[in-house]
């Protein structure tokens, strides 16, 4: 049976959220899971490159992925809100997906200012908390994120070796101070973006523990 791809809006805090919901190949689904973008300000939409190879391993582990575009980006609704709103975004989109798969445990995963939005919401989210949240590109140049030494939520982190953002002395030191359980996974790639890598970054999230 060919798997479900369905594109689809959400209402959002600041109008529809332009959204694709797919399931995974030929199996049903064991996992419930957001997949958010990076900066909209730069480019940054759910077809992102790297958002489609997080989205990709993850349905080959058993997960169906929600992706979706933040206010503002292509036919969602509303503007910008410098992360605020974005989180707002990402909780609106995350109780679609968990109404629609109500059934099965959830997990969240975005790259870049989306790995920031995703930790932001599971961090502040009630029992029954996310499963796992699945941080890729961590932009530690941006923002505070003093309360991820008290989340303890499962954490893992997927950083590029040349990440001009995360760069690896930064992230390993901040990593420290970060409460467990959390695990540190750091790919060779030679950009942000995991040039030259991409199959290995789709792998490794394919291959990350429940």
């Amino acid at each position: 049976m060919p798997r479900r791809i369905e594109s689809l809006f959400i209402d959002g805090p600041a109008g529809r959220l332009e959204a694709l919901l797919e399931e995974p190949e030929d199996a049903v689904p064991r996992e419930a899971c957001l997949v958010c973008h990076p900066h909209p300000l730069y480019g940054g939409t759910m077809h992102n490159k790297v958002v489609y190879r997080v989205a990709r391993g993850l349905r080959r582990s058993g997960s169906v992925v929600l992706r979706f575009n933040f206010r503002g980006v292509n036919l969602s609704e509303g503007s910008h809100d410098n992360g605020h709103g974005e989180v707002e975004d990402a909780r609106a989109a995350l109780e679609f997906l968990r109404g629609r798969y109500a059934g099965l445990s959830y997990s969240l995963a975005g790259f870049s200012f989306g790995s920031r939005v995703i930790l932001n919401l599971g961090c502040s989210l009630a029992s029954p908390g996310p499963a796992r949240l699945i941080a890729v590109g961590f932009p530690t140049t941006m923002g505070h994120f003093d309360y991820l030494k008290e989340c303890v939520a499962p954490k893992y982190f997927l950083q590029s070796t040349q990440d001009v953002h995360g760069p690896r002395l930064a992230l390993e030191a901040a990593f420290a101070s970060f409460a467990a359980p959390k695990s540190l996974i750091f790919i060779e790639a030679s950009d942000h973006f995991f040039a030259g890598s991409l199959q290995g970054l789709e792998d490794a999230v394919a291959g990350l523990p429940r």
